[in-house]
């Protein structure tokens, strides 16, 4: 499943503890006024009113930003159907489901270090599938307004300027590179896959494939000086 092996590469990945400063010299701080106390109060109780399951991520992360990737892991696993509900209730087509729950994945993994353990873990969480959820949206839109569902119109229409000739030839162009890709070493042909085919970033490739950005780079320039070699020779 493509949650799995993205939750396995992030797990995998060092997990550095966050440091933060508790030494600092404090200065002396008037009493709250009976208004600000109140607020304190109510957010102490709305803190206190936490669901078990927020009260169980919120702990699994604040582990997790102590180094713990077993908690980590965990916490990766026990949010895919939080993040996939939510998603459906944004309005995201279940084909797309799968895609916005890695992409929000990702995004913990980078952001989880703005995490406040004081605060709810699942409104913290419902942000980012929100936004996810929304560039989803916005992608389905852009690509709907730019196709026409007319499938009978597009089989009986005849295209008087298509070059069949060139059309076989990009087909046998195609069979020839997909050819000389499977011929390559896994490294390149993640490489090819992940930065050419899937057009992601460095850095999301290095969090699926658990490489530096560096090696990537590497076994890319490597991937398509061979991949020219091959065609050039016919091979």
């Amino acid at each position: 499943m493509a949650q799995a092996k993205v939750i396995r590469a992030l797990a995998g990945k060092a997990l550095l503890p966050f440091a933060v400063p508790c030494s600092m010299a404090l200065a002396p701080v008037a009493a709250p006024s009976a208004t600000k106390r109140r607020c304190v109060d109510t957010r102490m109780a709305g803190e206190q009113t936490r669901t078990a399951s927020d009260a169980r991520r919120s702990a699994l992360m604040a582990a997790a930003q102590a180094g713990d990737r077993v908690a980590y892991e965990t916490l990766l696993r026990d949010c895919v159907p939080f993040i996939a509900g939510l998603a459906r209730r944004q309005g995201v087509p279940p084909e797309s489901t799968d895609d916005v729950v890695q992409e929000v994945l990702l995004t913990v993994h980078r952001a989880r270090a703005t995490y406040d353990p004081r605060r709810s873990f699942e409104a913290w969480l419902r942000v980012i599938v929100e936004r996810r959820a929304v560039d989803c949206l916005r992608r389905t839109r852009r690509h709907g307004r730019r196709e026409v569902h007319a499938p009978f119109a597009y089989a009986s229409h005849a295209d008087e300027t298509i070059d069949l000739a060139a059309g076989l030839h990009r087909r046998e162009d195609a069979a020839r590179i997909g050819a000389a890709l499977a011929h390559l070493p896994r490294r390149q042909r993640e490489a090819v896959r992940h930065l050419m085919l899937e057009e992601r970033s460095l850095g999301d490739a290095a969090v699926l494939t658990g490489r530096s950005t560096g090696s990537l780079k590497v076994n890319l320039h490597r991937a398509l000086n061979a991949l020219r070699l091959k065609i050039n020779r016919g091979d």
